[in-house]
């Protein structure tokens, strides 16, 4: 059988069982303290109430074991991108928070002489970011949407770490653009995230399952590369690389135009 029609059979099949399963998230904003989903966009709520917004469901998934599950233990090799990327004294903002401690190593390699400033628009994920990065006063943690949030400040490096797959296409479009508006010249942003397995490669299955049940904006970024959501993608220049037979990508963007555009796998 075709491995087109497989995969939209799959999905179509795995869609008809999620609606009910996502039933109890939607409804458990009524009983939750309203603190937690004031002003918590309505996708968000419906979709990741489980994984982002509940607070106790935050507090028992931000361990980093859940985040090298998730990863098929690509976590590592993935954050190492990220981290290779800061230079001490660098002014880093990271778009929204991640679970486990790499906030912490991110802000540990800025060092005293730079600035990281972490946003999310979640109220429990604001709360965990302060108290993890509350031993770096040179880290800024504000709640805020990563498509409008102006700090005024020159970035070195801005990084959407797994943040564009858990969003819908349009907000995908703004945020990418908006990163890149705020990108000075010789800055970099760096999107680390999902992209379209190989055919060959097992896990895709299994991710084919998870996106059909709990990950409904996630399969765009099989269809379409970063880039993609770029209103002027010309005016800069981009690099991806591709990771665990397709899997996950990184892709760097400079509007300076002194990273030459190219493709690689590993």
């Amino acid at each position: 059988m075709d491995i087109k029609v497989k995969d939209e059979t799959l999905l179509a099949l795995l869609r008809s069982e999620r609606r009910a399963a996502f039933e109890p998230a939607s409804q458990s904003r009524g009983r939750a303290p309203h603190r937690w989903y004031d002003g918590v966009p309505d996708y968000l709520v419906d979709v990741y109430n489980w994984a982002y917004v509940d607070p106790t469901w935050a507090g028992w998934l931000d361990r980093r074991m859940v985040v090298r599950l998730l990863l098929f233990g690509n976590d590592a090799r993935l954050m190492r991108l990220y981290l290779d990327a800061i230079r001490p004294g660098m002014k880093v903002w990271q778009v929204a928070h991640v679970y486990g401690d790499l906030v912490q190593r991110v802000a540990a390699r800025v060092g005293p002489g730079g600035e990281f400033h972490l946003t999310d628009i979640t109220p429990i994920q604001i709360e965990h970011g302060r108290n993890k990065l509350a031993d770096f006063p040179w880290a800024k943690v504000t709640r805020a949407d990563a498509a409008t949030y102006d700090s005024g400040t020159d970035y070195d490096l801005i990084c959407s770490f797994f943040l564009l797959h858990e969003v819908p296409d349009e907000i995908k479009r703004q945020i990418v653009d908006h990163l890149l508006e705020c990108l000075p010249p010789g800055g970099t942003a760096l999107f680390v995230d999902y992209h379209r397995p190989a055919w060959w490669q097992p896990v895709r299955w299994i991710l084919k399952g998870v996106n059909a049940w709990l990950e409904p904006f996630a399969d765009a970024l099989w269809r379409h590369e970063i880039r993609d959501y770029a209103s002027h993608p010309e005016r800069f220049a981009w690099r991806q690389r591709t990771f665990f037979g397709g899997t996950y990508q990184a892709v760097w963007v400079e509007r300076s135009g002194l990273c030459a555009p190219s493709a690689a796998s590993g």
